[in-house]
């Protein structure tokens, strides 16, 4: 009876996502998950991204969030006015930001070839991400988790970003320089932080080696390795 029960909720969500993104909320994916993401289990997940069949800008969303480890809500929000292409820097806001604090994003090779591919989608548009209503909205946060959701595993924003800080520590880059990268920082404990440059030399490095990281997680081996 339970795992009836269980069916007929995860049927339910399925046809809530169908009927209307916004009636789902986190909490839907949260309780019925299969898995959070594992370090060990990101190849087939990358792999399980590249074959997603659905919309294209879900697919590039979840992407490019891989590679930049940032917080779903900032992502969806992104206006190509905040890139700079010739840097290769995306510089967001400090309004766009959950620590309130303007930040940058320095773009490794693999983020400038994703964005190049939304531009082909959405150039025309301030919205990187926007919703098909045309109302100005970006696309909702719940597309994403559900998309994730479907391949077996929570929001991107929250696994990506976990599985980065790990794996960037255990590859000796300095605490600071990771906690900046997320976003995470707070003013009391890095007063520095309010300057979006600090380390951003190392912080390029960082994210083009994270880039790497991510494409050699895609070769055999690891690709079927889970």
């Amino acid at each position: 009876m339970r795992q009836q029960m269980k069916s007929l909720d995860a049927l339910d969500i399925a046809k809530r996502a169908r009927n209307s993104a916004k009636e789902l909320t986190p909490y839907h994916f949260l309780k019925f998950r299969k898995k959070i993401l594992r370090a060990e289990e990101l190849p087939a997940l990358l792999h399980k991204i590249e074959a997603y069949d659905g919309p294209s800008l879900t697919r590039l969303a979840i992407k490019l969030t891989a590679l930049t480890f940032l917080r779903t809500n900032e992502l969806l929000g992104a206006r190509w006015s905040e890139f700079d292409m010739d840097a290769q820097q995306w510089h967001i806001p400090a309004e766009r930001m959950k620590m309130r604090t303007p930040h940058i994003i320095p773009l490794s090779t693999q983020s400038i070839a994703i964005l190049q591919q939304i531009y082909k989608l959405s150039g025309k548009q301030p919205l990187l991400f926007p919703c098909k209503q045309g109302n100005g909205k970006p696309i909702n946060n719940n597309t994403i988790f559900y998309t994730l959701h479907l391949m077996g595993y929570r929001s991107p924003g929250y696994g990506f970003r976990e599985i980065a800080s790990t794996i960037l520590a255990e590859q000796g880059y300095p605490d600071e320089h990771i906690k900046l990268q997320l976003g995470r920082h707070k003013r009391d404990v890095i007063p520095t932080s309010c300057n979006p440059a600090l380390y951003l030399e190392q912080r390029t490095k960082m994210m083009q080696a994270w880039g790497d990281y991510l494409d050699r997680c895609k070769q055999p081996p690891n690709l079927y390795a889970n």
